[in-house]
């Protein structure tokens, strides 16, 4: 058997979701600033690694093809003699990773390589996608392919007491490596027994992402946005005071929340409260242009129906290096979208987070030492005003907000900025 070579990327959903390219484009930044042809089996120049991807098309769009050879993944789905050839190939012979070893084309059989590192850790959020992650990652243990879990993120309950998942723990305990993105899920690993040596806690490389303002023509350093952000209403020092209130919202926290109505009427009440008693304006900020997971279909709700107070601005879909400039402008952010709340914290703008997992929780805790008032769990928005006096409770708190992100975030941003590192480190070991 030829020795493997060579690092994938996989479980990459595509950059239609910006979190998902913030991801990949910092990572990718990271690995090619490390390598410098040091790592055998590779060369220089920008096809560093094979990025494994649910759309080629949505990661050229949006500049993710320039650094890293994409290989999309195979939709079985989309064919339907493959599938039922399939579906009858698992019914008979209970070969369960048949279709991961199809989707997966690009990094199994022949094409194996050394080390496979997922990059999808906050799927493990989902419980409906649990089973299938388990089961790629099996595949590319059985032949011979190194595992590395980054960005993980994990609800504690699934790890231990009566929520726990057997196969799930299992799984973790076959990765060679796993990076928790913040302490709560990295304490829970440790909990459910997977071994302290293979465990590492780094924040999401999303947060060394680099940042273009608006009518830039190249993104900057997001410690030089975040160094020149420090005095209240100055935005990002550029002399221009920031009068807006960003605000995102998804189909997914309507669909985690107990009232999807109650939730919207929340907001509708918050960008009301902005309009009629402060002299802000409003900045709706897409985070996922899916089809189906389309955060422009709520906030077109909200555009129109606040058209006629022209102080109502729907930001068009861009890059992720471009909304983060967009936020970075921001006086105050108040987001559902993971990675468009990273994008505020890191530019150093007071934030709420409308949560509905351990993520929210675990960041805002290791950045604030706390996730009250930082996090609305959406599953508890039941009044129309609770957003409204959350707002309200930032603004009272600004200052002291914006002193914390401004002492925290500098070392936080350097240390999300490891994550590549620890990848090639690892690579170099086995």
């Amino acid at each position: 058997m030829r020795e493997k070579t060579g690092l994938a990327l996989y479980m990459h959903a595509g950059s239609g979701n910006h979190g998902c390219e913030a991801i990949a484009d910092s990572l990718l930044r990271q690995i090619s600033r490390s390598l410098s042809g040091r790592v055998p089996g590779f060369t220089n120049g920008s096809q560093l690694v094979t990025l494994v991807t649910n759309s080629v098309e949505q990661d050229r769009k949006y500049k993710i093809g320039t650094m890293a050879a994409l290989a999309e993944e195979r939709h079985i789905a989309d064919y339907f003699l493959t599938h039922a050839a399939y579906y009858l190939w698992r019914k008979v012979t209970g070969d369960r990773e048949s279709f991961q070893r199809y989707r997966f084309r690009a990094i199994t059989g022949a094409n194996a390589p050394k080390l496979a590192v997922s990059i999808g850790g906050d799927n493990y959020c989902y419980p409906e996608m649990v089973e299938d992650l388990i089961l790629a990652d099996r595949c590319l243990r059985k032949q011979g392919t190194h595992t590395m879990l980054l960005g993980c993120s994990i609800e504690p309950d699934t790890l231990s007491g009566e929520g726990r998942n057997a196969g799930l723990i299992e799984d973790m305990k076959g990765f060679d490596r796993i990076i928790a993105r913040e302490t709560i899920t990295y304490a829970a690993l440790l909990e459910a027994g997977v071994d302290g040596r293979n465990l590492v806690c780094l924040p999401d490389p999303a947060f060394s992402l680099p940042v273009q303002l608006p009518g830039s023509e190249k993104a900057a350093d997001v410690r030089t946005i975040l160094s020149n952000s420090s005095h209240p209403g100055n935005g990002t020092g550029l002399g221009k005071e920031s009068n807006a209130v960003g605000i995102n919202l998804s189909p997914m926290a309507m669909n985690y929340a107990g009232d999807s109505g109650a939730l919207l009427d929340s907001v509708r009440g918050l960008v009301r409260h902005i309009l009629d008693d402060t002299g802000f304006d409003v900045k709706l900020i897409p985070h996922v242009v899916w089809p189906g997971n389309d955060d422009r279909v709520v906030l077109s709700k909200l555009r129109d129906e606040f058209a006629g107070q022209g102080r109502v601005e729907l930001v068009t879909d861009r890059s992720a290096e471009e909304l983060k400039g967009e936020i970075a402008l921001c006086r105050y952010f108040i987001g559902a979208r993971t990675h468009a709340t990273i994008a505020a914290y890191s530019t150093g703008v007071p934030t709420i987070v409308i949560g509905y997992s351990v993520k929210a929780r675990g960041i805002a805790q290791d950045i604030f030492g706390t996730a009250d008032h930082y996090v609305i769990p959406v599953q508890e928005l039941t009044g129309k005003n609770q957003l409204t006096d959350a707002f309200e409770w930032l603004r009272e708190n600004e200052d002291a907000c914006r002193n914390t992100i401004q002492e925290k975030m500098p070392g936080y941003i350097n240390a999300a900025d490891r994550n590549g590192q620890e990848i090639l480190d690892y690579y170099r070991q086995i």
